[in-house]
């Protein structure tokens, strides 16, 4: 039987008006240490965005969601963030911040393969 490794996750979240506290989930960031994972899956659907916020720039939340995936990768174009190890880049990206793009809390869970779980839970959550 495979091993099953602790992993967590948060869901992203679009919250147009900060003040209003509404939001929408877009994505999950996912992060097992054991099999050295750190993805986030997101998708932008513009008529949900726009139902609940009708001026929401859609083209500058796609830049901070680019960054978003940059600092997941740990790329040179990341800055500084996306040059700390594995488990502080996910952290940091999970810190709670009012902002529009938010993470939920943390939750924790247990899988055998964590691009199959956020597959999952991306289905679950966010579609």
């Amino acid at each position: 039987m495979p091993a099953k490794h602790l992993f967590e996750y948060a869901v992203i979240r679009v919250v147009p008006r900060v003040e209003r506290e509404e939001f929408i989930n877009i994505g999950i960031v996912l992060f097992c240490a054991k099999q050295q994972f750190l993805q986030a899956k997101y998708q932008l659907d513009a008529d949900r965005l726009n139902a609940l916020c009708c001026d929401t720039d859609i083209d500058e939340l796609k830049q901070h969601l680019i960054s978003f995936e940059r600092i997941c990768n740990g790329e040179e174009n990341a800055g500084p963030i996306g040059q700390l190890d594995i488990a502080s880049r996910f952290r940091w990206l999970t810190a709670t911040r009012s902002t529009v793009v938010q993470a939920s809390k943390v939750h924790p869970g247990f899988c055998e393969d964590a691009g199959k779980t956020l597959d999952k839970l991306f289905e679950q959550l966010v579609v």
